[in-house]
């Protein structure tokens, strides 16, 4: 059976277009809004829907992540209500590829082999685990497989050449190239450099590339659409969505924000 991140992929080289991933945190602006958001984003033309995991030490993430997690876990988002999120998604988009984004001790505590299980029961297609090295990757990479879920690697300007090649050889679903050295929601970003990086990447890689960190509006995303097989977009949409007053402005808020980047991309691959 095709998984959802290779069948997206593969209808999206068809039609020469690059992939939209936005990611929002689940429990930011509030409980209630996660879904919602999630569904408006797909409206808006989101390809997969990377969701973070609210977590306590985020330590790859910038201010404004870091803040929405700590807002999250105090209105009690945790890895539970997490899964029910997708699941509840899943009633009314059987489609689009959801990918967790978080950190490994939430999935430890739980044990990798029961999280797979009960992710894949959830509709969870991917799991991101920012602080999981690929020399320690390979038990957890098997448990989540023997539950059908692909465990996505991160890549970034300061890996080394030999565990690059490892990360391009090993990934599965898709390739998360860090655009620079830092934490997300940083500025500084050199186009020129990340389209050469990027593209050597694209050249070892056996799953296609995205690119993130830094990506806040159309015009970066459009700019570094040639780099890759699409972009990600995290902490300038989360910012968007804070302060929302309820889940019907949040939505919009989410539409309105995606959007613009959804018209760049495509602009650019035409």
């Amino acid at each position: 059976m095709t998984s959802r991140i290779k069948q997206k992929f593969g209808q999206l080289a068809a039609s020469g277009r690059k992939a939209l991933v936005p990611f929002v945190t689940a429990g930011d602006p509030m409980l209630e809004a996660t879904v919602p958001v999630m569904h408006a984003l797909v409206g808006a033309g989101a390809d997969v829907i990377e969701l973070g995991v609210p977590f306590s030490d985020p330590m790859a993430d910038g201010p404004s992540i870091q803040r929405s997690s700590e807002r999250a876990i105090g209105r009690g988002a945790g890895l539970r209500y997490v899964l029910r999120c997708v699941a509840e998604f899943r009633k009314d988009d059987a489609s689009t590829p959801v990918v967790l984004m978080g950190y490994l001790n939430p999935i430890e505590i739980l044990g990798a082999q029961a999280f797979a299980r009960d992710a894949a029961a959830a509709g969870v297609d991917g799991v991101l685990l920012v602080d999981l090295p690929p020399e320690e990757a390979g038990p957890t990479r098997e448990a989540f497989n023997a539950a059908g879920i692909e465990l996505i690697s991160l890549a970034a300007p300061t890996t080394a050449p030999a565990r690059l090649q490892r990360l391009a050889r090993e990934s599965q679903g898709y390739l998360y190239y860090v655009s620079f050295a830092g934490v997300t929601g940083g500025s500084q970003l050199d186009v020129a450099d990340v389209l050469r990086r990027a593209g050597e990447l694209r050249a070892m890689a056996t799953v296609p590339v995205l690119v993130g960190f830094g990506i806040r509006d159309a015009a970066s995303a459009g700019a570094l659409a040639p780099a890759a097989d699409g972009v990600v977009v995290g902490s300038a949409l989360v910012d968007a969505l804070a302060g929302s007053e309820g889940p019907e402005q949040a939505a919009a808020r989410a539409a309105a924000f995606l959007a613009p980047l959804r018209a760049a991309l495509d602009a650019a691959a035409g």
